[in-house]
Formats: structure tokens, C-alpha cells, sequence
């Protein structure tokens, strides 16, 4: 597990609460952030390790968009024993591809770790075996999601899969007040104090938008993907992988 230090960036009352950034100070306490905030992910990012360990085939790009410090980039690269391979980490945010590559220096991958600094939107996607979108997805503008799916699909190979991880709404509003409720205590249990809870979803108000699951499923079958397994879920954060 990438150390850091913890989270403490919403502590504080603020006259306004400023749109969420991934900056020098989200960089700095980004694995502590992740951890107290996001069910299950180190399961998750465990998990998408071992996928593409059954996945990967040699020749091929497997990428990481969205990488923020690299840890499903080094997951991967525990599992994969496939030759051949390369990684490549894409991230939009300097601050957090510089402490990346950082990581990966200490880590020494065994295998071969392209770390990108740019929108994943401009960036190529081609001989791919497997494309991870974890938690990303859902900071991208709803209007042009579509777009950045149909380009992983013609960049992936036959029988490649593009795991994406999100945090999802629930259709009805008394099924997702429900899923918050239960999202809130568990960050509760995890040392943030209501203000924080309260302060941290103002900033991330305007720039993480959900979509329910079907809306997912729908978007990635007109994308071109034949199967969409939902394998893991908690309270209202969910990762599926989609098979080409």
C-alpha cells in the first residue's frame, strides 16, 4: 500500500467550499483519501490486478487511465505474467503522475510502466488486451462518455475487456438516499467528522456526475461490448468489466 499522509483537507469550515481538484494537496493524502472513502478498494484494486493476470495477452498494451499514484498500474504488474506486456498510466494531473512515478521508481515493476501525462481523451488507445477505468469515468463531462468508450472498444482486442469502476446512483430516490446514508457512516467510521463529510460532498458536487448502472450497461453495449458483469458492489460504488 502507497503511504501518505491523512486526510485532513476538509477539517477546517470554509466560507466556500471550493470545486474539487486533484492537486498538490488531494496528491498528498490521496491514498489515505481513497481508502476512508471508497469501500472495498483495496479489493478493488486487488482484484483488477488478478483479471489482468487471466487477461493480458503477450504483444499488448494494458492501460491505466485515470492512474492517479499508480496503484492499479502496480497491481497489475504483480499478476501479469504474460510476455511482452506494457503498462500505460495516464493521468490529466501533474501532481499526481509526478508522485506516479515516484511509486513505480521505488517499486521497480518487472514489467515495462509508460507513465502519461495528459487527458485520457487525447491519448491513443490501440493493441490493448486491457483498458481499467477506476473511479475516472465519472469525472469526465456525461455528454462525452460515450465517445471515450467507443474509442476503447476499437482500441481493444478480441476478447479484451475494459474494467470500469464507478460510483453509482440508484434509480429510485429513496433507494440512493439510502445508499448515502449508508456511504456517510461508513466514512463516519473511518474519523471524518460531519463537516468534512458535509464539506468534501459540496466540493465534488459540480464534478463527479453518477449514472445508475443501467445507464453504464447501455452505454457500453452500444459501444460494442457482448458482456457486462457487475463483480463487485458496496452500498453505491460498483466495478464491472465489459468483454469485447
Amino acid at each position: 500500500m502507497i503511504s501518505s499522509s491523512k486526510d485532513a483537507i476538509y477539517s477546517q469550515p470554509a466560507e466556500q467550499v471550493s470545486d474539487f481538484r486533484f492537486d498538490e494537496n488531494v496528491a498528498e493524502v490521496f491514498p489515505d483519501m481513497i481508502q476512508r472513502s471508497v469501500p472495498g478498494y483495496s479489493t478493488i484494486v486487488d482484484a483488477i490486478g488478478q483479471m489482468a493476470g487471466r487477461y493480458a495477452e503477450a504483444n499488448s498494451h494494458l492501460y491505466d487511465l485515470g492512474c492517479s499514484l499508480g496503484a492499479v498500474s502496480l497491481a497489475i504488474s504483480r499478476y501479469v505474467q504474460t510476455p511482452d506486456c506494457k503498462i500505460i498510466a495516464v493521468d490529466n494531473s501533474p501532481a499526481m503522475i509526478e508522485r506516479c512515478q515516484r511509486h513505480l521508481q521505488a517499486f521497480k515493476s518487472p514489467v515495462p510502466i509508460e507513465v502519461v501525462c495528459e487527458d485520457l481523451q487525447k491519448v491513443p488507445i490501440h493493441n490493448a488486451s486491457m483498458v481499467v477505468m477506476n473511479f475516472t469515468l465519472q469525472f469526465i463531462q456525461p455528454d462525452q462518455r460515450a465517445a471515450i468508450l467507443e474509442k476503447i472498444y476499437q482500441g481493444l482486442k478480441p476478447g479484451g475487456v475494459l474494467v470500469l469502476s464507478e460510483k453509482v446512483s440508484h434509480p429510485s430516490e429513496q433507494g440512493n438516499a439510502l445508499l448515502v446514508d449508508l456511504h456517510h457512516e461508513f466514512k463516519r467510521r473511518n474519523g471524518y467528522s460531519e463537516l468534512e463529510i458535509s464539506q468534501k460532498r459540496s466540493a465534488l458536487e459540480k464534478i463527479m456526475l453518477t449514472d445508475s448502472f443501467s445507464d453504464h450497461e447501455d452505454r457500453l453495449k452500444k459501444a460494442g461490448f457482448s458482456d457486462i458483469v457487475m463483480w463487485f458492489k458496496c452500498f453505491n460504488f460498483a466495478s464491472m468489466v465489459a468483454v469485447k
